[in-house]
């Protein structure tokens, strides 16, 4: 069965981590974000490791332990009870993030809707990851080089990521405006979008 998806896009500092926890309270919608899961790992595990090593310098994650990572999490939140596949859905924040992961990802995810929370001020995106650096100590955001590296990252590697999925399922949500407000936005689309019956996958299969 493939995951019901929504995917939370955008540069860091876009306030996609904002956008995702409020959205996680609905009932039946389930928020991961990446960098978080990444950021809870003991640092002297394997992930762990291959984590701080590549968000010191801004860079990305490799694919593999990404991926794996990812389906680590999910098994994890499903064994759980905090995510049922057949009536829940995913809100994804930071994953995929290159054009390769959204290929892996491809029979993995449903992707309902893609939000690209874009922010066209780049000094505005310094200053957001700077003050949440200072509030909850994240280290990765915490040096101006780092965090430039990070948005160059994100301008060569993430943003082609947009191009991976159907035009009619991106939504572009300006994110210079008060939380709320985008907020409102996204909830727009979101009550447009159908979610799947229960059973449907089983159903098909039957056929």
């Amino acid at each position: 069965m493939k995951f019901q998806a929504i995917l939370l896009f955008g540069a860091p500092g876009a306030g996609k981590g904002t956008q995702g926890k409020i959205l996680g309270q609905i009932p039946h919608f389930v928020h991961f974000s990446c960098g978080d899961a990444f950021r809870n790992l003991r640092v002297d595990s394997p992930l762990g490791r291959v984590f701080v090593e590549y968000a010191s310098k801004g860079q990305l994650v490799p694919d593999e332990p990404t991926i794996e990572m990812w389906s680590t999490s999910i098994s994890g939140l499903i064994g759980g009870n905090r995510f049922n596949p057949e009536s829940d859905i995913l809100i994804l924040d930071g994953i995929p993030r290159n054009p390769n992961q959204a290929h892996i990802m491809e029979g993995l995810i449903e992707v309902k809707a893609v939000f690209n929370l874009f922010c066209p001020v780049m000094d505005k995106l310094v200053s957001r990851l700077q003050r949440r650096a200072f509030k909850e100590n994240r280290l990765d955001d915490a040096n101006v080089d780092v965090i430039r590296e990070r948005l160059e990252t994100y301008r060569r590697d993430t943003r082609a990521v947009l191009d991976c999925y159907p035009e009619q399922l991106t939504h572009q949500i300006d994110s210079t405006q008060e939380p709320l407000l985008v907020l409102l936005d996204i909830i727009k689309v979101l009550t447009r979008i159908p979610k799947r019956a229960p059973g449907a996958d089983k159903n098909d299969s039957d056929r």
